[in-house]
């Protein structure tokens, strides 16, 4: 049965890539391939908006994290990833006032308005690192579908499944990407409802799901109040969520992100319950969703592989479009504005993310660690009007990349760590790091000459 499974695996990613390539529109102008924007010059809708929001962020590392941590610790696992996706209610707040009351055309627009030209740069490089670790954490998925990793299926599945999204996306940039996304995200709800209908009624009674975890930080409540913390600045160095709040009319976008916070968290608390399922089964393996579909035959199997595809397409087809317009529209590297030149970005960014896969890194530290790196960019954009000092910025940006790669090195001394449980010292490094970084920025009001602050915006 496993070989006829992957046979028809591979028949399913040749399908699907053949058909997003027909649907996906070539671009006919620069506005089309970095705006987004339709046939009749319109900006996209507040659904197409939504959906291509909610399936850009549910990244098929997202769908693994989420039904591990159900497996590991129950709901309160599902509950605790679903709180990042309050970055939508927190990124289109800050956006929308952005865009309202300070006139901003973009985050570059606001950085470089209010910290200058070095502090654009040093964002670039961080949301640069985002785009990156996107492109190998959500293939490497893909790929132990396919085999374990370090086989040749397993690479060669990677290999296939990053060109063939290339392809399609390379015709039209983010035209390309929204439209695929609103196909995307309908077979995900179809697919994630079929199999959620085959799992719950094979384990009675069904209400164990959401009593299966307990709340305490022995058993994964950490991770909850983690995503509380970072969902302040985790939002905004992720350039596929804040590109599309500047694509449409300010309440278009707002209702956009509200209405993406809800189904988001709702997807991913639901995609949970696999994890739950093989809690409660007794299912083990670390992959869970992977191993649950093993059991439940070859159609479950092709269906959870399925998901996993449409998800890891619209995060890496987003991913490459918002690489292409942050090198070429907002850093201007390419000497003119072009399609041609969006599409050499998008071949680069193809490469170069795709090289870790080689090195096995962790998936679930793609989130974590990169959030407690942008620490620093908390005040940076809640505290938007405060007028500070342009050292501002780089003191509580580089204050949050230190405790990043404390966390990533784990060289801090054990008198950090002052909470218990799983995630403890996640946790602990975050409040300090966020306390830290705030107080920076505030302090540099304060002390530093009247001078040299920046201008007031909005």
């Amino acid at each position: 049965m496993q070989e006829y499974s992957t046979e028809l695996q591979w028949a399913l990613v040749i399908i699907i890539s053949a058909f997003m390539y027909f649907i996906s529109p070539w671009a006919r102008n620069t506005k089309d391939f970095f705006k987004g924007e339709s046939r009749e010059k319109k900006s996209p809708s507040v659904f197409l908006l939504t959906s291509s929001l909610v399936i850009s962020w549910i990244f098929a590392k997202s769908i693994s994290n989420a039904a591990n941590l159900g497996a590991n610790y129950g709901i309160v696992g599902g509950v605790g990833y679903a709180s990042y996706y309050l970055s939508f209610l927190v990124g289109g707040i800050v956006i929308y006032r952005l865009r309202v009351k300070g006139a901003f055309k973009s985050i570059h627009h606001f950085i470089q308005s209010k910290f200058g030209r070095s502090a654009v740069i040093i964002f670039s490089v961080l949301i640069a690192f985002r785009l990156f670790m996107e492109v190998w954490s959500n293939t490497m998925v893909i790929g132990s579908y396919f085999g374990d990793a370090g086989t040749t299926n397993y690479f060669v599945a990677i290999i296939i499944f990053t060109v063939t999204t290339l392809a399609y996306v390379i015709k039209g940039g983010l035209k390309s990407s929204l439209w695929t996304d609103l196909i995307q995200m309908f077979l995900f709800v179809i697919i994630l409802v079929v199999v959620l209908g085959y799992i719950l009624p094979r384990h009675q009674p069904s209400s164990e799901f959401l009593t299966s975890g307990i709340w305490n930080a022995q058993n994964g409540l950490n991770l909850l109040f983690v995503g509380l913390i970072q969902v302040f600045s985790y939002p905004f160095h992720d350039p596929v969520l804040t590109d599309r709040g500047f694509i449409s009319t300010p309440k278009k976008t707002l209702y956009s992100f509200i209405f993406a916070t809800v189904i988001g968290a709702v997807c991913i608390i639901l995609f949970s319950f696999i994890g739950i399922y093989a809690k409660l089964e007794g299912i083990e393996g670390k992959e869970s969703a992977f191993e649950v579909s093993k059991t439940l035959g070859v159609g479950v199997m092709l269906l959870m592989n399925l998901i996993m595809i449409t998800s890891a397409t619209s995060t890496l087809d987003s991913t490459f479009s918002s690489f292409s317009k942050l090198v070429v529209v907002d850093l201007k590297i390419f000497k003119e504005v072009t399609i041609s030149n969006g599409r050499i970005a998008m071949i680069i960014i193809t490469i170069l993310g795709t090289i870790p896969v080689f090195f096995n890194p962790e998936i679930l530290s793609a989130t974590t660690i990169s959030g407690t790196m942008v620490l620093g960019l908390t005040p940076v954009f809640i505290f938007w009007r405060m007028r500070v000092h342009k050292f501002a910025f780089h003191a509580s940006v580089f204050c949050g990349l230190i405790f990043g790669l404390i966390l990533a090195f784990k060289i801090y001394p054990q008198s950090w760590i002052f909470l218990n449980g799983p995630y403890n010292d996640l946790l602990s490094l975050n409040i300090i790091g966020v306390s830290a970084c705030i107080l920076i920025f505030v302090v540099s009001r304060l002390v530093l000459p009247k001078k040299m602050d920046s201008q007031e915006n909005g």
